[in-house]
């Protein structure tokens, strides 16, 4: 099984911490890679505040070849580099002898691209992340790239985390975030590779799941077949949970609700019952190909910084929550809770049903509970 980790604050923390939460859970994954997805970014070193123009490139140069491309290749299509945060490498400590340069890159939007709506940016921060990930796979892999987005880095790692982490010097507090996911296990199905593993991302949205997906086939064919440009990689069988999640908000246009309700519908019997029982049913049967098999627990996180917890009707990889007013921490065990916010009220903590999605809204004053018995605000869809 994996682990998962994921904390949310109001006020900007170092990832390392999160690692401890990792190191709490250590007898839970074989130590074989580490995933980090950092959201609300802070540099000690630059004041990073334009975050609707300026996205920020995540990744690994495993040559200066491909360093010395990646940087043609940004500057022919306009972007103009702004800031580049120089992580202190202990490289003795990483596993891989293939680690150029840890790429972590502010870059500003071309300027012709003021004159785009935020569809059409969003669309082509996806196709820069795209073309730059397809050249390093032409090269023989030797640059790798995880995301490009406003206000996102992600570092993705074989080995222990802490080890990672002091390895990278995440403690040394010049990079911060609000929002801090944490996988620690490689992908184990198929051949190492840093695309498989967790978090996942596209266009702003991440999840991490802990569990194996047996529909994971069928679920990648379907979203291959509606042609969308980022529903690609499947180097893993958990990717598909991102790109349902991206699915549901983003092309259905439908609030975060209802991804419990696609991935794990109600029963015919359930739905009978429900408020909006014809609706549902007419989503669980346009979205039959996206139900989920498990056991799996997805946590998740949205550009507005909201999170979720989900899991399966299985429940056999549970999760908890727990925290305070501003402070909020989701982690497969309670000991990873302990690690992350120590000094919570316990009573609080809770580990959701098959039925639940817990949600950590931007202003992080409480942890919501919802359940797909209640009717979820349907306004919201186009």
């Amino acid at each position: 099984m994996c682990r998962l980790a994921l904390k949310t604050a109001t006020e900007p923390f170092s990832p390392y911490s999160i690692l401890t939460a990792m190191e709490a859970m250590q007898e839970g994954y074989d130590g074989s890679g580490l995933g980090l997805l950092l959201r609300g970014l802070e540099f000690t070193d630059f004041n990073y505040k334009i975050r609707t123009t300026y996205p920020v490139l995540s990744g690994i140069a495993h040559t200066g070849e491909a360093l010395a491309r990646l940087n043609s290749l940004m500057e022919k299509w306009g972007y103009k580099l702004k800031y580049t945060h120089e992580f202190d490498v202990n490289h003795s400590m990483i596993e891989a002898k293939d680690r150029n340069t840890y790429i972590l890159r502010v870059y500003k939007t071309p300027d012709h691209w003021v004159y785009f709506d935020q569809e059409h940016i969003e669309s082509e921060l996806m196709a820069t992340r795209i073309d730059l990930r397809r050249n390093g796979e032409e090269n023989g892999g030797d640059l790798t790239v995880f995301s490009f987005w406003p206000d996102v880095a992600m570092i993705k790692e074989v080995g222990w985390p802490l080890e990672i982490g002091k390895a990278l010097s995440l403690h040394d507090n010049r990079l911060k975030a609000r929002v801090v996911m944490a996988q620690g296990r490689q992908n184990t199905n198929y051949g190492i590779n840093l695309y498989a593993c967790h978090p996942f991302f596209i266009q702003g949205i991440a999840t991490m799941t802990n569990g194996e997906n047996t529909a994971f086939v069928p679920i990648k064919e379907w979203l291959a077949g509606t042609h969308y440009p980022g529903y690609i990689g499947y180097q893993s069988d958990s990717e598909v949970f991102a790109h349902i999640l991206h699915y549901v908000v983003k092309r259905l246009n439908l609030p975060l609700e209802a991804y419990k309700h696609v991935i794990t519908p109600l029963k015919t019997e359930e739905l009978l019952r429900h408020p909006q029982g014809d609706f549902l049913r007419g989503l669980r049967d346009v979205c039959r190909r996206l139900i989920i098999d498990g056991p799996n627990c997805v946590m998740g996180s949205l550009p507005d910084e909201s999170c979720l917890l989900v899991m399966d009707h299985k429940k056999l990889r549970p999760a908890t929550i727990g925290g305070k007013p501003g402070e909020w921490a989701m982690a497969s065990e309670m000991c990873g809770v302990d690690a992350m916010i120590p000094d919570r009220d316990r009573s609080l903590d809770y580990q959701p049903m098959r039925e639940n999605t817990i949600i950590v809204p931007p202003d992080r004053k409480e942890f919501k509970i919802w359940s797909q018995f209640e009717p979820f605000p349907l306004h919201q869809a186009a």
